[in-house]
């Protein structure tokens, strides 16, 4: 699946929804589309990447687990 991307230069472009995330990273794009409208990296929320979770458990019986 591709999505459209802004590059910093201006230039509106379809990428693979798999290196979206390094784009990002690398600050080479502004802005990506998503369902709802689009999404400009520094202003709207973006996902990050996910870290394990190593707090105590959320769920009540998470406690009979241990």
């Amino acid at each position: 699946m591709k999505i459209r991307v802004i590059y910093a230069d201006g230039v509106v472009a379809s990428v693979p929804t798999s290196v979206v995330g390094r784009l990002i990273e690398l600050n080479q794009i502004v802005a990506f589309e998503r369902s709802s409208g689009w999404a400009c990296i520094g202003e709207d929320p973006i996902r990050q990447k996910m870290q394990p979770y190593g707090g105590p458990g959320k769920r009540r019986y998470d406690r009979y687990l241990n």
